[in-house]
């Protein structure tokens, strides 16, 4: 079974950090590409960094280049985002999803299986 477990998240100061962990299981961690994807109340689901686990190429979406750090532990099967200078802007449940295509568009449409999600809230 697959299973993409998120954590991390919660409440934090603007200016703050925190670190998103993913775990994955029940499939190759190695053979796939990780997306970061968040969802604020009354938005659409928004794509804003993706790692290609097999040679840690990543992508960024404008909205949070510079801030967020996206990496891999392929021992652990566990790939993680780092949030630095976090705004108020940036409050949303962030999902991590999982696509057998490796080099993907980091879309909605390329993920493949998805978690359930962590709550960030940052206050200014």
């Amino acid at each position: 079974e697959v299973q993409l477990v998120e954590s991390g998240g919660g409440l934090v100061q603007a200016g703050g950090s925190l670190r998103l962990s993913c775990a994955a299981s029940g499939f190759t961690f190695d053979d796939y590409a990780i997306g970061w994807f968040r969802q604020a109340p009354g938005k659409e689901r928004e794509g804003i960094s993706c790692i290609t686990i097999s040679d840690g190429s990543t992508f960024y979406a404008d909205s949070v280049k510079g801030r967020f750090t996206a990496s891999s532990d392929n021992a652990k099967n566990t790939a993680y985002l780092q949030l630095n200078r976090l705004k108020p802007g940036d409050t949303a449940v962030y999902y991590c999803a999982a696509a057998r295509r490796q080099y993907t568009r980091c879309i909605y449409y390329d993920m493949d299986y998805w978690g359930k999600g962590t709550l960030v809230t940052v206050s200014s």
